[in-house]
């Protein structure tokens, strides 16, 4: 998951929209570098992105290899405490480990469609094709404020949709009370203490319903 969809993907496009956040607004003119007209190119970052999990699982690959270690591909089921079976073929031995990675949690009537780029998981706003005009980032856990971050600034508008009241849970309160602070200075917007009740797409756009806790009211977004 790191290599692949989680980390090292994401730090790519951090990286890449602190770079033009720094050119676009004048952070680079203050050190007198000066730039015309910043624009983005969504393709060359994506392929840029790409290029980093290639070299680092690519990489995986050759220790593998060097290490004459084997690396089977599939899906494995066990058929004893220290036997796995993979496409119909059995391999056994002594200690096995579980590492999966991890999944997004479902949300009861918000439906993730990966393919159609319009409600996504953290996989898919990895891959978005183009920088959208406005983004609902449901939660403020941390890989979800890492996403709304680099599209932000981008030029997103990012609306973050809380069910507790405040971001960041199990985290220190006073980290997260900064944290808020500083992503609200790169501009996303908060919506804490509001529990998503749906989110529906018509013609290429996503409706959020949400239900303050405060008061029961409902809004959408």
């Amino acid at each position: 998951t790191c290599l692949n969809v989680g980390c090292i993907p994401s730090k790519a496009l951090l990286h890449a929209s602190e770079l033009f956040d720094e050119a676009a607004h004048g952070a680079m003119a203050r050190h007198g570098i000066k730039l015309g007209k910043v624009e983005i190119d969504v393709a060359a970052m994506q392929a840029e992105k790409s290029a980093a999990v290639g070299d680092l699982t690519g990489g995986i690959a050759f220790l593998f290899t060097k290490n004459k270690v084997d690396w089977i591909k599939g899906y494995a089921s066990f058929r004893d405490a220290h036997t796995i079976e993979v496409a119909g073929k059995a391999h056994s031995a002594k200690d096995i480990v579980i590492a999966t990675g991890s999944s997004v949690t479902p949300l009861p009537g918000v439906e993730v469609d990966n393919d159609k780029g319009v409600i996504v998981d953290s996989t898919g706003a990895l891959v978005l094709p183009a920088v959208p005009k406005s983004m609902v980032v449901i939660g403020g856990g941390v890989i979800g404020l890492e996403m709304g971050s680099v599209y932000a600034r981008l030029g997103t508008k990012v609306t973050v949709v809380e069910y507790l009241d405040r971001l960041i849970p199990g985290n220190d309160a006073e980290v997260a009370k900064t944290f808020q602070r500083i992503l609200g200075k790169q501009g996303l917007a908060f919506t804490l203490g509001a529990a998503v009740q749906g989110a529906t797409v018509e013609g290429g756009k996503a409706t959020v319903t949400y239900k303050l806790r405060k008061d029961d009211s409902t809004h959408t977004i």
